[in-house]
């Protein structure tokens, strides 16, 4: 076992709420036999506190066919990954997303579709369910390819000295431009100065690994702007479907715009009947008033 690998596990590990696990557990369940691990991340795991907020939660399955009743779901998860569904229970509200193992594992590698489960899982997260032992070991080794994936994909844009803390700031910052996103300029570097120890513990650790090679940066460079100009499109499609897996999901888009960008949106009436529609009308505006990026 890696030094990288055993901090992935310790913190995976770490304990949470009962009722985060009791979330999860109920997560798991509405899916079946297809369930393998449930993963809490997200912003209620960093400000341990639930008020006000929607727990975030990964559900990795074995295939989506049997993790689905209705084969339209699961060909939309294969298709355009992940599925998001809204979920209350136990007093809490939550959402979670579906991948497969196979997914979960290529999202997380350097060949990813897009970079946001890399950058996301880079980040602090809890194992907090698992079928077994062998789906436990499973997740961990996937959660511990996201941060050398995401080195290895900043790394080259950077000069001598590589130090962590600038090649974490670095990552948050391009995988948020990959993204639309209502988080401030100044959400990467908070991100990092909020638990300044760990992102350096594993930073080191990666760097360990990895042996500190680098790639052409201006390979890197280009590459990047492919994948930032891919992932916007690809989130606009994401929202489209999740427009038909997401309850309420206009009402979350928009809290979650005016409590990062500082706005003030309200829906009408029929925005929240058609939340497609509302996207594509409130789009411009966001884009203009640098709501989202």
């Amino acid at each position: 076992m890696t030094e990288l690998r055993e901090l992935v596990a310790a913190e995976l590990a770490s304990p949470v709420d009962p009722r985060v696990r009791q979330v999860a557990e109920a997560i798991a369940a509405k899916h079946g036999e297809a369930s393998r691990a449930v993963l809490f991340y997200g912003s209620c795991l960093r400000q341990k506190q639930f008020e006000g907020l929607m727990l975030d939660f990964y559900l990795i399955v074995s295939d989506y066919r049997s993790a689905y009743d209705k084969s339209w779901l699961a060909a939309a998860n294969r298709l355009i990954p992940p599925n998001v569904f809204y979920f209350e229970h136990a007093g809490l509200v939550s959402k979670y997303a579906v991948l497969s193992e196979a997914d979960f594992a290529h999202e997380c590698s350097p060949v990813a579709w897009t970079v946001s489960t890399a950058a996301r899982f880079a980040q602090p997260s809890r194992l907090v369910w698992s079928a077994d032992d062998a789906a436990a070991a499973r997740a961990i080794d996937t959660v511990s390819q996201a941060g050398p994936t995401l080195f290895q994909w900043v790394m080259p844009l950077l000069g001598e000295p590589i130090d962590a803390k600038t090649i974490w700031t670095t990552a948050f910052s391009m995988t948020f431009n990959a993204e639309l996103r209502a988080e401030k300029l100044s959400r990467s570097s908070a991100l990092v100065e909020a638990d300044p120890d760990r992102y350096e513990g594993f930073g080191e650790a990666i760097l360990d690994q990895l042996g500190r090679r680098r790639a052409s940066g201006a390979k890197a460079a280009r590459w990047w702007r492919r994948k930032q100009v891919k992932g916007k499109a690809y989130s606009v499609v994401r929202l489209a479907k999740a427009s038909a897996t997401f309850a309420g999901g206009a009402e979350y888009i928009a809290w979650k715009i005016n409590r990062h960008a500082g706005t003030d949106i309200q829906l009408k009436p029929w925005q929240r009947r058609h939340p497609l529609l509302a996207g594509i009308t409130l789009l411009p505006r966001l884009l203009r008033l640098k709501a989202v990026r």
